[in-house]
């Protein structure tokens, strides 16, 4: 699985953290947004969440790890965006319930809110619930048939109440669009002359050109 971790301003101290939390399971790391609090240009939640739907809907990754200071403002911004399913994790048992009810692709993480003593521990036992072997499984296990028609409902929805990837980047400010593109390491990542549709890598291109 490529997991790309997505920090923000306000979670890049814990960066490190969930990058060693995430070793030795076997998924490729993207390492996308905010390693330190002082890079530039800085990412707000507004900025990770829309990369978090580029990559998404792009393909770029299968699973995003986002957030920001209480975790909310990620989670808002990241829905905006069709086919991201993210839901907010604070512990484990978050974790687990989100993997076997909800078996979405993205996930927020708090940066600052509830962050402390043995929070390097939390995360790795947060990421041994979220990635165990069985995926959507459901629960309790009476529910699982529901539980998966209704993520596949919630898929369909997403489809019909968003616009095409390359009309919402068309629309989008130039202050969410010009520094999540300008970011280094991004716009390699996005590899624009590779995708299938020739629309999307006009409006990437465009997008990108009037912030440099």
């Amino acid at each position: 699985m490529k997991i790309a971790i997505i920090n923000d301003l306000t979670s890049a101290d814990i960066n490190t953290a969930i990058v060693e939390a995430l070793a030795g399971r076997g998924h490729t790391i993207l390492n996308v947004g905010m390693t330190r609090g002082d890079a530039q240009p800085a990412l707000s939640y507004l900025h990770t969440g829309f990369l978090a739907g580029l990559l998404l809907g792009l393909g770029r990754a299968d699973f995003v790890i986002g957030g920001c200071g209480t975790g909310q403002g990620f989670l808002s911004a990241a829905m905006q965006y069709p086919g991201v399913f993210c839901g907010l994790i604070r512990s484990p048992l978050d974790a687990w319930l989100f993997a076997q009810i909800n078996a979405g692709n993205c996930i927020s993480l708090p940066g600052k809110q509830g962050v402390g003593f043995g929070h390097a521990a939390e995360l790795r036992f947060i990421f041994d619930r979220l990635f165990e072997p069985e995926w959507g499984g459901g629960y309790p296990p009476s529910r699982a048939e529901a539980q998966a028609a209704s993520r596949v409902l919630l898929t369909q929805t997403s489809q019909a109440t968003h616009r095409p990837l390359a009309e919402i980047l068309a629309g989008l400010p130039g202050d969410v669009t010009g520094p999540a593109l300008a970011y280094p390491g991004v716009w390699e990542l996005l590899a624009v002359d590779d995708l299938a549709d020739a629309t999307l890598t006009t409006v990437l291109r465009q997008r990108r050109a009037e912030f440099l």
